[in-house]
């Protein structure tokens, strides 16, 4: 197959900026070792991942996306929010004191445990205060 040039992608993927952020991730996957899917024929990967554009071979939201990732400083975790584990909380309370679990109940208890925590919080730091003086 003879040289392919960006011309010959832009068909693919509309804007050029992008088309070479694209082809760049995919020689750096080239780089680190992943499968070539077309024939090398000397090419150097910037071309063979043009190529592999032009064939159709990957498509460009799959690159997109590894793009995406590879340049995430901090990933994502689900952590619960404060009210779940408040609720949560309030539930095993209420299994705990075999009580019935309703949503009135659950808002109630997980109120009184949230205050609880508060004033503990505002007494020890005011007994940690009285100590410093």
């Amino acid at each position: 197959m003879a040289r392919v040039t960006v011309e010959d992608c832009v068909d693919k993927v509309p804007n050029r900026f992008e088309l070479v952020l694209l082809a760049a991730q995919r020689a750096r996957q080239i780089a680190s070792g992943a499968p070539i899917l077309v024939e090398r024929d000397n090419d150097k990967n910037p071309v063979v991942a043009l190529r592999e554009l032009a064939d159709e071979q990957l498509t460009a939201e799959s690159l997109r996306e590894s793009l995406i990732h590879g340049l995430q400083k901090n990933i994502e975790v689900d952590e619960p929010e404060e009210d779940d584990i408040s609720l949560l909380l309030a539930g095993r309370k209420l299994e705990e004191t075999q009580q019935e679990v309703t949503a009135e109940s659950l808002a109630k208890v997980s109120a009184e445990m949230k205050a609880e925590a508060i004033f503990s919080k505002i007494t020890k730091q005011g007994t940690e205060n009285s100590e410093t003086e």
